[in-house]
């Protein structure tokens, strides 16, 4: 255990202090504004009875978890480890809190993804289909899958010494064969939430095209300013947080040993998923029309009360 210390914590003192800096800047940002998505539906009867809206708020949950549960976990590890701190299961306990945040996140994007799909295909049947039980059922399922996969290596998934030579070269006590198979489902998921955004962007195309055939020029631009801004952020933003980490997870996997400056790298990119994490709320719920509608509700419902108090005093 001597040398897990070596192996595993890379960063020289300014790598440090700039990866801490990140976390720093971006963790309660991210977790300020999570938590106000979640008020503002829990607040609201309308939308935490809406389908859609509860899988944004199981979405705003897990990014809030992760904004928490990743940045204490990364800031003990890569800034605050020590040999002697580099307990087996403590470790695995915090990564696993960590893996069922983010799994949560991933899977909630899913959630939404699949539901625009429905709602966009199957527009006559979709709140016959869709109903508030179903939905908070597949929201129970969804986290019930992320915490057992989360919690398989702590279940013995796992290697007994962080120098075994099945260990992963990122993360200590890690068998390489579940990061092989944690980093493939994450990449389904990806996938699948591309495509299914890529056949709704399809479709609506295809409808703003024939409801404006006489006008196409008026149609493309519809395209361009109202589904383009969205999807592409959504994307992009999937792409660039996600693809490095993974990336370096499955070299991770299919390579013998990983040198420092990867490892470095690979601390800088896990920065991504936290700012993917703060960014969610942004892209996927504030946008939304009814869910600002509710927020202004909110403030001016807490306006009046802190107005009533101030007059009660007086």
């Amino acid at each position: 255990m001597a040398n897990c210390t070596n192996v595993y914590i890379v960063l020289n003192d300014a790598e440090k202090v700039a990866v801490g800096t990140i976390c720093v800047v971006i963790a309660p940002f991210g977790l300020l504004v999570n938590v106000l998505v979640l008020v503002v539906i829990v607040s609201s009867g309308n939308l935490r009875r809406h389908p859609s809206y509860q899988f944004m708020g199981s979405l705003a949950l897990a990014d809030t978890i992760a904004c928490c549960c990743f940045t204490i976990t990364f800031l003990d590890f890569h800034l605050f480890k020590t040999d002697n701190s580099f307990q087996r299961t403590k470790y695995l306990l915090k990564l696993s809190g960590v893996t069922i945040a983010f799994t949560g996140s991933v899977g909630s994007l899913l959630l939404m993804a699949v539901d625009r799909y429905h709602a966009i295909y199957k527009a006559t049947t979709y709140k016959v289909q869709l109903t508030r039980k179903k939905a908070l059922l597949g929201i129970v399922a969804l986290w019930s899958v992320a915490a057992f996969i989360s919690f398989l290596p702590l279940m013995g998934w796992s290697c007994q010494t962080c120098l075994s030579c099945s260990k992963s070269h990122l993360f200590p006590y890690v068998d390489r064969y579940y990061l092989a198979f944690y980093t493939c489902l994450m990449l389904v998921a990806l996938v699948l939430i591309l495509v299914a955004y890529a056949l709704i962007m399809w479709w609506a195309h295809q409808y703003e095209a024939n409801m404006n055939a006489d006008h196409p020029g008026l149609a493309r631009m519809r395209i361009d300013i109202h589904l383009a801004k969205t999807f592409s952020c959504i994307i992009l933003m999937l792409l660039v947080c996600w693809l490095p980490v993974l990336s370096f997870m499955m070299t991770d996997v299919v390579t013998k040993e990983l040198s420092k400056p990867q490892k470095r790298a690979f601390a800088f990119c896990s920065t991504l998923c936290l700012l993917n994490s703060g960014i969610n709320p942004l892209l996927y719920t504030l946008r939304c029309r009814e869910l600002r509608a509710a927020l202004k509700s909110l403030v001016g419902s807490l306006r009046r009360c802190k107005g009533c108090s101030s007059s009660a005093i007086n």
